[in-house]
């Protein structure tokens, strides 16, 4: 389901955020609400942009995981499984091989794995 505002308008995401901790859930929805209200970029690029920043940042252990969060969002917004992996592929370039081969691993955890 795409959303015009893919944290204000996605009630789980929030649901998500606030089990993390209720202050941090509140705080973020409204902040990062803001910047997904922002016009100029459409919704399912922000999510992939979002994507990148994971492989950069390198953050997909523990409670409070970002990764599978955004890699929903993305799909939520429209994204396709192929289309991540792209992003994935693009990333080797310039976040470095190692990075990207950790997330590709996290998506086929998330996904499940291709053949």
């Amino acid at each position: 389901m795409k959303y015009k505002n893919a944290v204000l308008d996605d009630k789980e995401l929030q649901e998500g955020l606030k089990g993390i901790n209720p202050k941090f859930g509140d705080f973020v929805t409204r902040i990062a609400g803001e910047a997904w209200g922002r016009p100029l970029i459409d919704q399912k690029t922000k999510a992939l942009i979002t994507i990148a920043v994971d492989v950069v940042n390198q953050d997909h252990t523990g409670s409070g995981n970002p990764f599978a969060a955004h890699v929903n969002m993305a799909l939520k917004q429209g994204a396709t499984r192929a289309e991540i992996e792209e992003i994935l592929l693009f990333m080797c370039v310039y976040a470095g091989f190692n990075k990207a081969a950790g997330c590709f691993g996290t998506l086929n955890e998330i996904l499940g794995s291709q053949s």
